[in-house]
Order: structure tokens, then C-alpha cells, then sequence
């Protein structure tokens, strides 16, 4: 959504509160994408902190779901995201220089949608986990370890003793 900054920007000690709603159903993050559960809408304050400077607080909750990072499980992901930008007259007129730093600026119109992704972006985790002592799977057979042990056999040799190993069984007989 689209709000426009004008009035807020050519005020003194103007301040407005909006309610917006969050209208995607699916995050994208590079090659992943993660279903949007629950969300809650966007709670902004634009306040005019000068003449031609604009303080942004915003608020949302959001909760995706995600993969454990170890044994693939999906899980809900729950991000509380809470953040303030400072957007100023001079920075809304050199955007054409300044394009990736405040991508969700389009004039003067501030892109609601673009600045809930980029917090999202900002804020997911980088490990997600189902508990703090997961197993994860087998690197054999892939069965979750979290359920048991799955008896695959578990000995990774010394990468340093493998010439060794070779020589010996290069003499062996059969």
C-alpha cells in the first residue's frame, strides 16, 4: 500500500497513526519462500520532526513457517518486528542516486509492502531451530535423530590416515 508523506513532510509538528494492513501471503527470500501464517497490521507513525523530515515508527507481528535448520521439520517462525527510519525532503529528491538505501521510498509516496519486507529480511533468522537440542537427521540414511537412533553405522575415519590405509591394502592378499 502506498501512503502518501506530503502533508506530514511540509508540516512543522504534524503526526498521524495508520493502521495498514500487510497483504502478502508468502515471503520471498532469494530462491526460498516462506508461507506467511499469521500477521497482524502495520501500525505507523509518520510525526513531522521538522520542516521537510519525517520520523517512521512502525510495528507488526508476523509468524512464518519455516524449516529447522537441522532436521528439516517444519515449524512456526514468530518475528516481532519493531523499527524507525528517518526520511527527509532532500533524500525523497536524490532518490535516483540512492535507490537501494531506501527502496521503499517512490517519490514521496512511502511503499508500505517494500518496508515490511525488508524488516522481515533483516530480522529472519539465520538458524532456525524446532528446539535448542536438535538432533537433526542422518547423514546416511536420513531418518529424523530426534525420534531415536536409526543404527547406520557412524565411524568417519582420520582423512590424515588414508595413504596409510591404502598402502596396507594394496599388500593384502586376497
Amino acid at each position: 500500500m502506498l501512503l502518501n508523506l506530503t502533508d506530514v513532510l511540509s508540516s512543522e509538528e504534524k503526526t498521524e497513526q495508520k493502521q495498514v494492513p500487510y497483504e502478502a501471503d508468502i515471503f520471498q527470500s532469494g530462491l526460498e519462500s516462506y508461507p506467511i501464517l499469521k500477521k497482524t497490521p502495520l501500525t505507523l507513525t509518520m510525526k513531522a520532526v521538522e520542516k521537510g523530515k519525517v520520523l517512521l515508527n512502525g510495528r507488526i507481528d508476523i509468524t512464518l513457517s519455516a524449516n529447522c535448520s537441522r532436521c528439516l521439520k517444519e515449524i512456526p517462525c514468530d518475528l516481532s518486528l519493531e523499527f524507525e527510519e528517518h526520511v527527509s525532503k532532500e533524500e525523497i529528491e536524490a532518490a535516483e542516486d540512492r535507490k537501494e538505501e531506501k527502496s521503499f521510498l517512490n517519490g514521496f509516496q512511502l511503499d508500505t509492502e517494500k518496508l515490511i519486507h525488508n524488516e522481515i529480511l533483516m530480522n529472519l533468522p539465520m538458524k532456525v531451530l524446532c528446539r535448542k537440542d536438535c538432533k537433526g537427521i542422518c547423514k546416511q540414511c536420513g531418518k529424523d535423530l530426534n525420534l531415536g537412533d536409526c543404527g547406520c553405522d557412524d565411524f568417519v575415519p582420520d582423512p590424515r590416515m588414508a595413504m596409510i590405509k591404502d598402502i596396507f591394502h594394496a599388500n593384502k592378499e586376497v
